[in-house]
């Protein structure tokens, strides 16, 4: 059972549709192999595991932060972004993404703790101190960069 005012399962079917790709929280849709619509879902996903319920307006929260970012550095790096037609929805142009992204880990748990456990006191050449235990917080935040992982693959880290 999900919650009201989620959207968990998207089914479109555009005219020229040419391909449609399922993530774990956004639908891409390919149109005339030369467009994307974006559809941004309120599924919830935590260590590449979709979870059975969303949370009301997650996709709709996600999308317009993506849009904010996107619009307020297109005179810097030019991006795919055309139109946000939609709180949910995202059209632009098809091209060859850079699958990178960046963890910002604030706490002890998760790959962090797994490594610390394991004795290592390094993470992406990053030190952790002695004597944390796991979901302690970091005394700073460690970003660590990241490939982005295809639906329901564990991330690969590049350190």
């Amino acid at each position: 059972m999900n919650l009201p005012n989620t959207i968990t399962d998207i089914d479109f079917n555009f005219p020229n549709q040419t391909n449609v790709y399922k993530g774990k929280v956004r639908q891409v849709y390919s149109i005339n192999d030369d467009l994307l619509v974006m559809v941004a879902s309120d599924r919830l996903s935590a260590f590449d595991v979709v979870m059975p319920r969303g949370i009301p307006y997650k996709g709709q929260i996600l999308n317009q932060i993506a849009t904010q970012m996107m619009q307020a550095t297109e005179d810097i790096v030019p991006n795919w972004l055309l139109a946000t037609p939609d709180p949910n929805v995202a059209i632009g142009y098809q091209c060859e993404p850079f699958k990178v992204e960046m963890v910002i880990r604030g706490y002890m748990s998760g790959h962090a703790a797994r490594e610390y456990k394991a004795g290592r006191r390094m993470l992406c050449g990053v030190p952790m101190p002695d004597g944390m235990k796991e979901n302690d917080q970091f005394p700073e935040p460690i970003i660590t960069p990241a490939t982005k992982a295809e639906m329901f693959i564990m991330v690969t880290h590049f350190c």
